[in-house]
């Protein structure tokens, strides 16, 4: 995957550095949002980038403290993939989407697979590795296609 990045920006460096600096950040603006856009979806379908679901939480006990019987497992992450959480940032030479302040170590110990408190005075869990973030060959593909769509349309 690594590999698919450098030559994405070994094709699309030379081709960047010939649009003036507002054309860069209004097409990196873009890439952004529609990067944000594309993990919030892979996060609600509960998949890693490379296209295998997340490991299921662990069980609970079947009955909440009020008795009643619950039928299934609510989704991870649906605060999480949310806007205000989920950042996507640009300017003229740098596109950013990822988690950031104090729902960053959170996402951090999801994405590696570490150890945290489940609750403020709880003990410690360990967390199976869950990688919200990261490069499908789809969004890799698409960064393409909006850079070729910028340039032609005069984007310079």
């Amino acid at each position: 995957m690594s590999d698919e990045l450098t030559q994405l920006e070994t094709w699309a460096a030379p081709l960047l550095a010939k649009l003036t600096p507002a054309a860069r950040r209004s097409l990196a603006g873009g890439i952004a949002r529609e990067l944000r856009r594309a993990q919030q979806d892979r996060i609600a379908a509960q998949q890693s980038p490379n296209g295998n679901p997340f490991p299921p939480r662990k069980a609970s006990s079947l009955r909440s403290k009020r008795g009643l019987v619950r039928r299934r497992q609510a989704a991870m992450f649906t605060k999480l993939r949310t806007a205000r959480w989920l950042k996507a940032k640009a300017t003229s030479d740098l596109v950013e989407v990822g988690f950031f302040g104090r729902v960053a170590r959170l996402a951090r110990v999801h994405q590696e697979g570490g150890e945290d408190h489940a609750s403020p005075s709880g003990r410690m869990v360990r967390y199976p590795q869950r990688q919200l973030l990261g490069f499908t060959p789809a969004t890799i593909d698409m960064v393409r296609v909006r850079l070729l769509e910028h340039l032609g349309r005069g984007g310079f």
